[in-house]
């Protein structure tokens, strides 16, 4: 019984010296332990205090319990275990300061105690002291990584501040030599020219006593100081030097050009309109259209890609144009080349026939417009007159007139007869990428990079109709066989129809988003093709709205056409293939 009243003593003594003197060392805790006895833990039952001595009741092992509501010393156990694992972690992964820790030994004898004595507040209270410790150490760690961390990055930021100060020193001080070697160079062209002019004055001088000294040989005295005076237009040209005899030549070559073409009467207009020549061609919804096109053949044309396909009005040939320079004649159905032409120096972008099918209009990429006779395969006129590359060309229904437009932004109209352009096509304020006049009128429809169709008189060069609709570039814009309705394709593959007559939208078909390259009708009407940027041929069945694809291009699709009866369907790629399909 003196051990059981000795026991209390003793532990109470224990944790007086643990909290009140700073947790002494688990060594010295054993060694005051074998001073007093040997003592044993058991569960006891602790009564309200009194002014008598402390009386203990021990309890059957089989009889006790907890009371509802009480913690449970399983569980307070397992989370001091748990506590005790997580802080090894913690001891794992940073280093603790020099005091020396608290041996896990009396922390355990602690919890014990206050569990075993029902001080549940004082132990929260020690526990969330364990913890914020150790919360405390690793907030501590945290903070001195960031600052060292911040120290860096600022040490950085300084040397990033000097490197750049440095650099603006350095750019200044070539900033005196930039503008001292401009002066030295202006100063070099002006001696030059200065050089230029002497040279050819002093080539004219000699040349005048070459031509003095030949004179005195065969027997002429003449003076020098006569050839200054005497007006004699072969001395007077014996003194030019080359330059000066070379503009001279140019002048009058061009003189001799204006009066040429002055001589030549500029063609008229058409004043009344002209029947249309597709409607021989146009079939009154006799047969349904045929959309089921199958791969048929492949046509190997053009070392570069395919720009443009037409077909001829009157024969089974077509006009292959492509980006080497070349275009050819092609015999259908077996794809062998008749006839080749070259000539411009630069990628061909587009080709027309004229309307009796014996001459052919090209556009290239340097800036010309050339008029081919395709009985000789000869080039019988060229018109220059655009600042940058022409994307597209056509011809008047009556012959005597061509139109192009062209990356200026600009379209021109060429007099075939004078040999001249007699109108240009202002409004447009980007790329004018397509061209085509309406069949038998005097009407011509432009497609823009500015995503705006515009609709112009020939005769006098006004804008009569904008129209507005697209989101982006419009790529090619085409008429209808029968002139009512018009179609076009933007670069993101959407495609528009608008009615003509009322200078309105219908319908917009999006088979985006690869670019619609070009667009064209079959002879009926009823079936619009396009050739699009992923090798696709699209074609819109207009009575139905439903949307075929042809899959058979390996790259990009640019040109789709129809032949006259519908049955066949051309389409050239980027691969410089042709490819018939039936």
């Amino acid at each position: 019984m003196a051990a059981k009243q000795g026991l209390p003593t003793l532990a109470l003594r224990v944790l007086e010296e643990a909290l009140g003197m700073g947790l002494t060392a688990a060594r010295d805790t054993a060694e005051a332990v074998a001073a007093e006895g040997a003592y044993y833990l058991e569960q006891v039952t602790v009564t309200e205090a009194s002014e008598d001595d402390y009386e203990y009741e021990e309890i059957p092992d089989d009889n006790f319990s907890i009371p509802e509501g009480e913690e449970d010393l399983a569980k307070a156990i397992q989370m001091v275990q748990e506590q005790a694992t997580d802080t090894q972690i913690l001891e794992q992964k940073t280093v603790l300061p020099s005091k020396q820790p608290v041996p896990e030994v009396i922390e355990d004898f602690l919890c014990n105690f206050l569990i075993k004595m029902g001080m549940t507040r004082t132990l929260d209270c020690f526990q969330s002291e364990c913890k914020a410790r150790e919360d405390l150490l690793k907030t501590q760690k945290e903070r001195d990584f960031h600052r060292m961390h911040h120290k860096r990055i600022v040490q950085e930021k300084n040397k990033l501040i000097n490197d750049l100060k440095g650099l603006k020193l350095h750019y200044a001080s070539y900033e005196p030599t930039i503008r001292v070697l401009h002066e030295k160079h202006h100063t070099l062209l002006k001696q030059k020219m200065l050089t230029s002019l002497e040279r050819d004055r002093a080539v004219g001088q000699i040349s005048g006593l070459q031509a003095t000294l030949k004179n005195m040989e065969i027997g002429h005295n003449y003076h020098a100081s006569e050839i200054r005076v005497v007006p004699n237009r072969e001395k007077e040209n014996a003194l030019e030097g080359p330059t000066q005899k070379g503009l001279r030549e140019a002048r009058e070559k061009n003189k001799s050009n204006t009066k040429i073409k002055d001589n030549t009467k500029d063609s008229e207009f058409p004043t009344d309109m002209q029947p249309n020549p597709n409607l021989c061609l146009y079939k009154e919804n006799i047969c349904p259209a045929k959309v089921d096109y199958k791969l048929n053949n492949i046509f190997r044309l053009h070392e570069l890609p395919v720009s443009c396909i037409i077909m001829h009005p009157c024969k089974d040939i077509l006009i292959s144009c492509g980006e080497d320079r070349l275009w050819k004649v092609v015999g259908l159905p077996k794809g062998n080349v008749l006839l080749t032409g070259f000539g411009h120096t630069d990628w061909l972008s587009d080709c027309c026939f004229h309307p009796s099918g014996n001459k052919l209009a090209t556009s290239s990429g340097d800036t010309t417009v050339k008029l081919w006779d395709l009985s000789k395969g000869n080039c019988i006129l060229t018109f220059e007159g655009h600042n940058h590359a022409v994307w597209s060309c056509t011809w008047h229904s009556c012959g005597d007139f061509v139109a192009s437009s062209s990356l200026d932004t600009t379209s021109k109209i060429w007099d075939v007869n004078s040999e001249r352009c007699r109108c240009t096509l202002y409004g447009h304020v980007d790329s004018v990428n397509s061209i085509e006049f309406f069949p038998g009128s005097n009407t011509l429809l432009t497609g823009s990079a500015d995503k705006t169709l515009s609709v112009w008189d020939a005769r006098t060069g006004n804008c009569e109709q904008s129209l507005y609709g697209h989101m982006h570039s419009v790529n090619d814009a085409t008429f209808t066989p029968r002139g009512h309705m018009i179609a076009s394709c933007d670069a993101c593959g959407v495609i528009k129809l608008w009615d003509f007559r009322k200078l309105l939208p219908i319908v917009s078909i999006d088979v985006g988003p690869s670019p619609g390259n070009e667009v064209n009708f079959d002879s009926s009407g009823q079936v619009l093709a396009q050739a699009s940027g992923n090798g696709v041929i699209h074609l819109l069945d207009l009575k139905s709205g439903q949307i075929h694809k042809l899959m058979g291009h390996e790259s990009e699709a640019h040109t789709v056409v129809f032949s006259h009866d519908g049955e066949y369907l051309f389409s050239g790629g980027s691969d410089g293939t042709v490819r018939t399909w039936s």
